[in-house]
């Protein structure tokens, strides 16, 4: 957005982008790219008393033949600058090898009959398996590559009913969050009349007795513009097996709360319903709950206010445990008796500790709880009063995962990962507390090659931030490596160490890659992801920076070797940092990110993301938010660095409206000779499910760019 009509907001832009290069200084990256004409419409909106120009208003529609045929321009100038990077075919060759290498899920036990997934290695989806026994041969259940010769169409969900005998599964199309469901018969394997549609961020709860399932859907939608309309209004409703989805019970609504979501959990026992109520994004819950035994039993609050998180571990009868950061920023456990619900009685089973709290089940009539240390995996037994059982050996520095099932289990399974640890899946003897190898694949690598390192670096406001270092071992810190700094830095997401066929190839190019466990992240609890939202979002952006600056201080790397990546509030993330620092970086990678932080609300799931972000229709949030909004930060005659913006046709997350408008204003304002250009996939959207195929090919175009830019 070239804001040239908004003299109030050219201020505060010209303010943020002190600092940037000249265009007589900029560096030199060859001969500049010609782009399509870009056309600019005269639309201005008053935020406030400020008006601010959107001169790129009219690439919000993506189903305008005008915005057609500017993808198509921009992607025919993409492939040719991608075509011609020499390294591209040979970064493909090795990733489709690196990538070859079995994937397996963490098993899950129902009815009698254990569940997991596997990929060989290049299938674009992962493949659905059961079995009696953990000696018996695997049986394939469900083959997602089967229903799309594309591999475009993968699984988004699956339940098992109780007694083993039906699976329901979703399905999301070339990568949309629009699921459907279906009903399969595990001994026979085919799939029963049952189909439910216009289902989105739901899953599905059986009840004990298998006949049915609850889930959460919206209204159906136009068909036009479903990929764009905003979702209010979420219902839960109870699906009966072997009717049609118009005969559907509606469990629970609110028509007062438009921003309200359902997640439903039915207990071991089969005894409750648990109805967790989510506004937008924010870890703060409310608690319902039904008591299913009971004829005509109504839908009863148990924690009614959106005062903290509450994750349901269990329950013992009418007694139920929670995780909870509840006057416990990194969270502790609560016992909650439904007959006496007020806090004043809530029993504290475990407190809260100096690492961060991150989940716990119930098995073995124990609690597994896992705790981030300084964002890696420490996993430790207590009883169900709280006492240390056992801490349970971990193979190093890494990420563990998994450890589900049902109180009365003996055995439960878990993942562990590191940078360089490919996932390896592991059975734990809640008896004995031995863990043993289930499933561990082999990767064409040797990990002793590499080493991994933690450090700590001070941001701008003294704020001590973790950061891992992944790279070849006997690296020479001469200012001279190719360095990949990726973040993400929101939501309460942990960024913790795991195995990535992508990551490797980059290592194995002589690369570093560097991970900085950003304010807004969960890695210390909710006091950390506070410390980067709405107002304070600047901390995440100023940790990212300070982290660029330590590797440039410490000659990790120096600006002319250093890229960066992020995907969706990590794209963000980036478009925030180039804008500020562009003179910091070489090459800038923003992925399906969040770049109009004034309109974001206005499309599909946007308005969820006010809690972490506030909103333009704020007049002390607006000002923040334009502050470092990366659409309105870019400033003409700026030398920004190589930029290779990624979107999709599908992704009804973050629409791709961001990128494209992002990636026009920075080709117009563009000062050297630095490529800017956007890549955008079809048939995929915002990442989940995308296939094996379509991840390798953008791998190899992202360290294609990277190794150009870089001059590896």
């Amino acid at each position: 957005m070239h804001l040239r009509h908004a003299p109030v907001v050219a201020g505060l832009i010209a303010a943020v982008g002190a600092g940037a290069t000249t265009a007589q200084t900029c560096p030199q990256y060859g001969a500049p790219l010609t782009y399509p004409v870009t056309k600019k419409v005269d639309q201005t909106d008053n935020y406030h008393g400020t008006t601010v120009a959107d001169p790129y208003r009219w690439l919000e529609d993506a189903n305008s033949a005008e915005t057609h045929a500017w993808v198509e321009a921009e992607n025919k100038v993409t492939q040719a600058y991608l075509a011609q990077i020499p390294q591209r075919d040979a970064i493909r060759r090795r990733l489709t090898e690196l990538w070859n290498f079995e994937r397996y899920s963490v098993p899950q036990r129902e009815g009698g009959r254990y569940f997991y997934s596997r990929n060989d290695g290049l299938q674009n989806q992962s493949v659905l398996y059961t079995m009696q026994s953990l000696t018996d041969t695997p049986r394939m259940l469900l083959d997602p590559n089967t229903l799309a010769a594309d591999g475009t169409v993968a699984l988004s969900g699956a339940e098992v009913s109780p007694d083993g005998k039906l699976l329901a599964y979703g399905t999301a199309a070339s990568g949309s969050d629009w699921n459907e469901w279906k009903v399969r018969d595990i001994a026979t394997g085919k799939d029963l009349a049952d189909h439910i549609k216009w289902v989105k961020f739901s899953n599905t709860a059986w009840t004990h007795d298998g006949k049915g399932f609850f889930y959460s859907r919206y209204d159906e939608p136009k068909e036009a513009t479903k990929l764009a309309d905003v979702n209010y209004f979420q219902k839960l409703y109870y699906h009966r097996i072997g009717t049609t989805q118009d005969a559907d019970q509606l469990v629970y609504d609110r028509p007062d709360q438009k921003e309200w979501g359902f997640g439903a959990h039915t207990t071991d026992d089969g005894r409750y319903l648990l109805i967790t109520a989510t506004k937008g994004t924010a870890h703060k819950y409310r608690i319902f709950y039904k008591d299913l035994g009971r004829a005509g039993a109504k839908v009863e609050p148990l924690i009614d206010n959106f005062d903290a998180a509450y994750e349901f571990i269990d329950n013992v009868g009418p007694v139920f445990y929670f995780v909870t950061d509840r006057n416990a920023p990194r969270q502790r456990i609560v016992a909650i008796d439904t007959r006496k619900p007020q806090e004043a009685h809530w029993q504290q089973v475990l407190p809260e500790s100096e690492d961060t709290l991150v989940s716990a089940h119930m098995i073995n009539n124990q609690l597994v709880v896992e705790y981030l240390k300084d964002a890696r995996s420490v996993v430790k037994v207590v009883d169900l009063k709280g006492k240390l059982v056992r801490e349970i050996a971990l193979p190093g520095i890494g990420s563990a995962a998994g450890f589900t099932g049902k109180r009365g289990d003996s055995e439960t399974f878990y993942s562990f990962t590191g940078f360089t640890t490919p996932t390896t899946i592991y059975r734990l003897d809640m008896k004995s507390g031995k863990s043993s190898v289930f499933r561990q694949p082999k990767v064409q690598f040797n990990p002793d090659d590499y080493e991994t390192r933690q450090v700590f670096y001070t941001s701008r406001d003294g704020t001590r931030v973790p950061m891992f270092l992944v790279s070849k071992k006997g690296l020479k810190q001469d200012g001279s490596n190719p360095t990949y700094l990726y973040g993400y830095g929101g939501f309460n997401i942990s960024l913790t160490p795991a195995f990535s066929p992508a990551n490797l190839a980059w290592m194995e190019m002589g690369g570093v890659y560097a991970v900085p466990n950003l304010r807004g992240g969960g890695e210390y609890g909710e006091a950390w992801h506070e410390a980067g939202t709405k107002l304070k979002k600047q901390n995440v952006f100023d940790d990212f920076i300070g982290a660029a600056q330590w590797l440039v201080d410490h000659k990790v790397t120096s600006p002319a070797k250093l890229a960066i990546g992020g995907g969706s509030n990590g794209g963000l993330l980036v478009g925030a940092a180039m804008t500020q620092r562009p003179d910091l970086f070489r090459a800038a990678i923003p992925m399906v990110g969040v770049m109009d932080m004034l309109r974001f609300h206005k499309f599909t799931i946007g308005w969820a993301w006010t809690s972490d972000y506030g909103s333009s229709e704020n007049p002390e949030e607006f000002k923040a938010l334009v502050k470092y909004s990366p659409l309105h930060n870019l400033k003409p005659g700026t030398c920004y660095p190589a930029t290779m913006v990624t979107t999709a046709d599908h992704d009804d997350r973050v629409v791709p409206a961001h990128s494209f408008k992002f990636a026009a204003t920075l080709q117009a304002a563009q000062a050297g000779s630095a490529p800017v250009i956007i890549r955008i996939d079809t048939k995929a959207g915002h990442g989940a499910g995308k296939p094996t195929t379509k991840l390798i090919d953008e791998v190899a175009d992202r360290w294609g760019f990277l190794a150009k830019n870089l001059g590896m």
